[in-house]
């Protein structure tokens, strides 16, 4: 398997993005799959590696990235040195981030034989759920989508970050990192660009528009992000594939940091729903 870590996408007048790569220097017609981590996530969190290696060694080609502005840096891409970028990350942003990772991709693999470019699936999680069911929805180049322990709403959690005249006023308000301890801002050019872009970002009209196969798994003892919001996902699209992996907590029972060898029993039964919607 060849690993590539740490690739750094360049953009003209725009925040570099870090990315990874996953893939098989000897298996024909991989397709590729990009994933999207979640809110105060990164690409290195946790078991994402080792899930990406097992998709990797299952015939994919893995590719994860972090969002420009998600607070890493390019010389630390797993804690949040930069907080003045992480408050002004919003949800457009996630979405151009993730639209240049797929074209970068296409570009990075289009002499690769065995890499197929024109085979993409997207993976979101949580928050990156949400962004990566916007992008499939707007997208031709996705083939597939699957989304872990995703949102369903992004209205509700910008209105509610904090008291909106405050906020105003304020021009800034902050959320605590139960893991760094970090108090982490939220601009309120955050609110001003979800109202802007109200209309694009409605995640429910975005499932209702999808033309393309959606698997939907969700943790059934999940308490950041309820299942409720994955069974709302799948209502308003039936041809949604839809998996409850039972006992599964947001992030499948997995920690940062993740020191063995195997994945949990819970993030294992993801990869391996994830194989086979992929591959069928």
């Amino acid at each position: 398997m060849k690993i590539d870590k740490n690739i750094i996408l360049e953009r003209d007048n725009k925040k570099p993005i870090l990315i990874d790569t996953f893939y098989s220097e000897n298996i024909e017609n991989q397709s590729v799959v990009i994933f999207s981590h979640g809110y105060k996530g990164f690409k290195d969190w946790g078991a994402w590696d080792l899930m990406s290696e097992t998709l990797a060694k299952a015939g994919f080609c893995f590719i994860k990235f972090n969002f420009s502005h998600n607070g890493g840096t390019m010389d630390n891409p797993i804690d949040f040195p930069d907080l003045e970028a992480f408050g002004n990350n919003n949800y457009t942003k996630e979405l151009d981030d993730l639209d240049a990772v797929i074209t970068w991709t296409q570009d990075y693999f289009k002499s690769n034989s065995n890499i197929n470019i024109q085979n993409i699936s997207l993976i979101g999680h949580s928050r990156g759920g949400g962004i990566t069911i916007l992008k499939a929805s707007e997208d031709h180049r996705i083939t597939k989508l699957i989304t872990l322990a995703s949102v369903c709403d992004f209205g509700k959690r910008t209105a509610t970050i904090g008291d909106l005249d405050s906020w105003k006023k304020e021009g800034v308000k902050y959320v605590l990192n139960g893991r760094t301890k970090q108090q982490m801002p939220h601009f309120y050019q955050f609110f001003e660009d979800f109202k802007a872009n109200e209309e694009r970002l409605h995640i429910e009209s975005a499932e209702r528009r999808l033309n393309i196969p959606h698997l939907i798994i969700h943790g059934s003892d999940d308490t950041s992000v309820k299942i409720d919001e994955a069974e709302a996902l799948h209502q308003w699209n039936p041809n949604s594939e839809y998996k409850i992996i039972d006992n599964a907590d947001h992030v499948f029972n997995t920690k940062h940091p993740w020191n063995k060898s195997e994945l949990s029993n819970e993030l294992n039964a993801v990869v391996d729903q994830v194989i086979d919607f992929i591959k069928r």
